[in-house]
């Protein structure tokens, strides 16, 4: 079985009552709605991956202010060839506060629309357990940054990457 590691940096931005959040879509068309944020590049930050993988995603400059927690995932999955991944996920979570630029939707990447929703209806989208993890840590700021994603899923909600 393969091993697979990804890290990945993601930003709660949460204004007026609202929470910022990208639409992610997945491999076989279904789309959900995610945190801004991604994959960290081999030597880079997570504090930069965070700023670029916001602005990238919401057209936002996001300044980290917080570092909230880190979550882990582990799963598996098919790989081509009757193959299996055992997949490890690390996601470094900030409260991040918008600084500049003007909303706009991602060309050409994972996510295809970027929106603010009122934080009370949030439960209601569909979304990714990354999305209720963030919001838990945000809220709950617990001393030890981790907090359990709800039934096991990973940040995007299934069990492919």
């Amino acid at each position: 079985m393969r091993e697979e590691l990804r890290v990945a940096a993601y930003a709660v931005c949460v204004r007026d009552g609202s929470m910022l959040l990208a639409r992610w879509v997945a491999r076989d068309g279904t789309r959900r709605w995610t945190l801004p944020g991604g994959g960290m590049e081999h030597g880079e930050d997570p504090y930069d991956t965070v700023v670029r993988e916001a602005e990238e995603e919401t057209g936002y400059a996001v300044e980290p202010v917080a570092l909230l927690g880190v979550d882990s995932v582990r799963r598996t999955y098919p790989r081509p060839l009757g193959a299996q991944a055992d997949f490890h996920g690390l996601r470094i979570v900030y409260e991040g506060r918008v600084t500049g630029g003007e909303l706009r939707h991602e060309t050409g990447g994972s996510t295809d629309m970027a929106a603010w929703h009122p934080l009370r209806a949030v439960p209601r989208l569909q979304r990714v357990g990354l999305v209720d993890v963030g919001l838990r840590l945000w809220r709950e700021r617990p001393a030890a940054g981790r907090v359990a994603a709800p039934g096991g899923q990973d940040q995007r909600g299934s069990t492919t990457t």
